[in-house]
């Protein structure tokens, strides 16, 4: 593992040839002053970025190599995971788009594993084209989850707002289902367990939404809140973890209250991601937490209506590379400090401490 004072590798998954995703990543890197912070190993080809490049006017240069260890700091490196030339159809849904988002995904994700980079930042792929024999998940996190090991939280954060799924990909009508105890619990720790090594918070404070309108009603607008969710916060809560609710989700994110937590665990994707994103559209990132790994993306998805055009954003990837940094060295450091109780105050009261 790197110091952190070195520069961190970021290793970068392209996305769906046919959306945003190159775009927005050479965007980023068209400045040079992101090479201060980081070193970028983009896992495609010369002969696809150069398409990128000459397609949207792009000046930047780039170090083409076989292999993510030969990544030189300074360069744009780029990875030649394929040698032909895919065909890219900007805003079309194809299987080719599919398939070379997974291979640079999966080239990626070893790479990571190796150790030759030390984050990974994804841009979107389009969740059906890339369905094979081979890939049969609803999206990067499952994915990850299987390669990289632990108990994942799809997690979506700022440096204010941070959002969990206690169900992500999945439809409305099972997510009720699948909330069980046993669930609640994992999410809830792997959320805490998030925030106190990947952002430094000592003792985090966790808001969890109910699963239906008005948290049930006492019952009368379902029984999944009183019989699973709130016996499963109490129980967490006699065992000294500072969990709270469940509260109704639909004035939540509008009341003062929201802020007087660290993390809030939504029970089922538009729960949480509808209030994330209008509140934090284009400077959010999703990260995978609970992961032996660090994942983070942008908040977006392939934007097909705007690919090929050079009007993307690539803020929210920018964002999703400095989210990565910082809970990369809070990460080892607090590896470090766990590691050696003896240097716990002197890491406190360092700049880059953990209060």
């Amino acid at each position: 593992m790197q110091e952190s004072e070195e520069i961190i590798k970021v290793g970068i998954s392209i996305g769906d040839l046919n959306g945003i995703g190159a775009e927005v990543v050479l965007k980023a890197f068209e400045d040079p002053r992101m090479l201060e912070f980081c070193t970028p190993v983009i896992f495609a080809s010369n002969k696809t970025i150069s398409f990128y490049k000459n397609h949207f006017g792009f000046s930047m240069n780039f170090h083409g190599i076989p292999e993510a260890s030969e990544a030189i700091d300074g360069k744009i490196n780029v990875v030649n995971v394929w040698k032909d030339s895919p065909e890219i159809a900007f805003g079309q849904a194809t299987q080719t788009g599919g398939e070379y988002a997974i291979k640079s995904l999966r080239a990626a994700v070893e790479a990571l594993k190796a150790g030759l980079v030390d984050v990974l930042v994804t841009a979107p792929i389009n969740k059906k084209t890339v369905q094979s024999g081979e890939f049969k998940f609803p999206g990067h996190t499952d994915y990850l989850a299987r390669e990289l090991g632990g108990d994942s939280l799809m997690f979506m954060v700022t440096d204010t707002l941070k959002v969990g799924l206690l169900t992500d990909h999945v439809p409305v009508k099972d997510a009720p289902s699948l909330i069980t105890e046993k669930r609640i619990r994992e999410k809830v720790l792997a959320m805490e367990q998030s925030l106190i090594r990947d952002f430094g918070v000592q003792r985090p404070k966790i808001a969890v939404l109910g699963i239906n309108p008005h948290s049930g009603d006492d019952g009368v607008i379902g029984k999944e809140d009183d019989e699973v969710l709130k016996p499963a916060l109490r129980k967490l809560a006699d065992n000294g973890h500072l969990v709270f609710g469940p509260y109704a989700a639909d004035t939540f994110f509008a009341s003062a209250n929201s802020r007087n937590f660290d993390g809030v665990l939504a029970s089922y994707h538009d729960q949480g991601l509808i209030p994330f994103k209008t509140l934090s559209f284009g400077k959010g990132v999703n990260f995978t937490a609970g992961l032996s790994r660090v994942r983070t993306s942008p908040d977006h998805g392939t934007a097909f209506d705007i690919a090929g055009k050079g009007v993307a954003d690539p803020e929210s990837f920018k964002e999703a590379v400095f989210m990565g940094i910082r809970i990369f060295r809070n990460r080892s450091e607090y590896e470090e400090l766990t590691r050696n109780p003896l240097k716990k105050h002197k890491l406190k009261r360092s700049p880059k401490g953990m209060d």
